[in-house]
């Protein structure tokens, strides 16, 4: 799975691989929106304004094809390629014309990235529950790189905003070329391919058995009729 040619030409990493992430088509995010730079967040944590009880919901947004989002008061806001402080900053200044002092809060709460851990057919599906979360925090959810995996040669496939895939190669074997990678943030819907170890004579068995198998039983049954 994943194999490329000996003369593959990978894309060159991002030359800023601690950039935070950002907000591409079919997030969802969370969205809270407060009046007076949040003078009434905690209240509306504890649940209670003035004695009175106050229902603190968050509602999600699906971010569209085109990026955009329709947001309650506005009209549809394109927060595709933003980051998560870029668009809370962005969605302020929108809501000014309607709050004083408006503070808003966003979190990205549909952030899954494929890691294929270096046994070559197992794979986890892990969330993201943090914005901002590495490359190496991520394997370490998935358990880590397994005894066949190849810390030289993880393969990092990532979509980018045009919708085109680009595919990284990151050694993470060596202080020096590892540390340079391992703080990248990971994007949604990104694969980490950790290139497993070849088993030859696994592959090479498995490919003569049923030639194996078929001979067997031709001689099965030549001894059987000999014997008549």
């Amino acid at each position: 799975m994943l194999r490329t040619d000996r003369n593959y030409q990978f894309d060159v990493p991002p030359d800023n691989p601690e950039s935070q992430y950002r907000i591409i088509p079919n997030d969802i995010i969370e969205f809270r929106l407060f009046a007076n730079e949040g003078f009434k967040i905690i209240d509306l944590s504890s649940g209670t304004e003035g004695g009175q009880f106050i229902r603190n919901i968050n509602i999600n947004y699906l971010i569209e094809a085109d990026g955009s989002v329709r947001l309650p008061l506005l009209d549809t806001c394109n927060l595709k390629g933003k980051t998560v402080r870029e668009s809370e900053i962005y969605l302020e200044e929108k809501y000014a014309e309607f709050y004083v002092n408006p503070f808003v809060q966003i979190q990205v709460v549909n952030k899954r990235v494929i890691v294929f851990p270096g046994n070559g057919s197992d794979a986890r599906v892990i969330t993201l529950t943090n914005n901002n979360t590495t490359l190496m925090e991520a394997i370490a959810m998935a358990g880590g790189i397994t005894e066949r995996g190849k810390a030289k040669r993880i393969k990092l496939v990532r979509k980018n905003l045009e919708g085109k895939r680009a595919v990284y190669l990151i050694d993470l074997s060596t202080m020096e070329g590892g540390l340079k990678y391992a703080d990248m943030v990971v994007q949604a819907n990104d694969y980490i391919y950790v290139e497993p170890v070849p088993q030859y004579g696994r592959e090479i068995l498995t490919n003569i058995a049923p030639y194996i198998s078929i001979l067997s039983s031709a001689i099965l049954i030549y001894t059987v009729f000999q014997r008549f």
